[in-house]
């Protein structure tokens, strides 16, 4: 079936001497797989540079749900995202961003929703001049609504809550199992919870909560996503802010 969406670039990767394989996840169809021609002259349709992560496109392709991997027939950019290819900063959370969508969105439907907060978020960042560096931490904790599993606020009733990271939600004691917070720490959840990017530079952190803050999330992110890995791109994104 012929189709023409937009799509978001999660992950490409070269695949012999003349081609790419390049994980998208589209409005229309949630996420695809595409096999991917690269071309031999600097006119070709099909730029190399189109398949980079977080790069926005309105694309053409040829939907089979019974292949793996799809036929792509054309590409263009539909939002360029300057900033997030040349601010170093802002390159180091696009990174992790990117590797984290990939392995979170890896059988995810079609969800009009949840792509348009994404790509507006990422237009968001683009634009946006300073003050941004909990992007990362709201970005993913409003991300998880649109996957089903926001940790439920019914149950706030104060500072001295624990909270479990398995069923999501603040409990007066302790859970029996081990994946839970301590009141200290579920306070911190609660401050990602309020977070939002117009909101988020009211937040002061120093790089250590901060890192504690995205261990904390990515920690709920893997009990709730199955095989959700460790993610390598990671290390950088804990060295930014000193």
């Amino acid at each position: 079936m012929l189709s023409k969406t937009e799509a978001i670039v999660l992950h490409s990767i070269k695949y012999g001497e003349a081609k790419m394989i390049v994980d998208m996840f589209t409005r229309l169809h949630g996420r695809l797989s595409f096999m991917i021609g690269l071309p031999k002259t600097q006119h070709g349709r099909l730029k190399k540079q189109y398949f980079q992560p977080l790069t926005i496109l309105d694309i053409e392709c040829d939907v089979r749900p019974q292949l793996q991997l799809q036929k792509l027939n054309d590409a263009q950019i539909s939002t360029p995202l300057v900033s997030l290819s040349t601010e170093p900063t802002k390159l180091a959370i696009s990174m992790f961003i990117a590797d984290f969508l990939h392995h979170a969105l890896r059988s995810e439907q079609r969800n009009e929703a949840l792509f348009a907060y994404i790509t507006s978020s990422l237009e968001w960042l683009d634009n946006c001049q300073r003050d941004y560096a909990n992007f990362h931490l709201s970005f993913l904790m409003h991300l998880s609504r649109f996957l089903g599993f926001y940790p439920n606020l019914d149950d706030y009733q104060g500072d001295s809550l624990f909270f479990d990271l398995e069923a999501g939600t603040f409990c007066p004691t302790a859970p029996m199992h081990r994946h839970h917070l301590i009141p200290q720490e579920a306070q911190m959840l609660r401050l990602m919870m309020r977070m939002d990017f117009h909101n988020m530079h009211l937040f002061h952190m120093n790089r250590q909560q901060r890192n504690r803050c995205i261990e904390v999330a990515l920690q709920f992110y893997r009990l709730h996503l199955p095989d959700f890995p460790e993610l390598r791109s990671l290390a950088v994104l804990k060295e930014l802010w000193e």
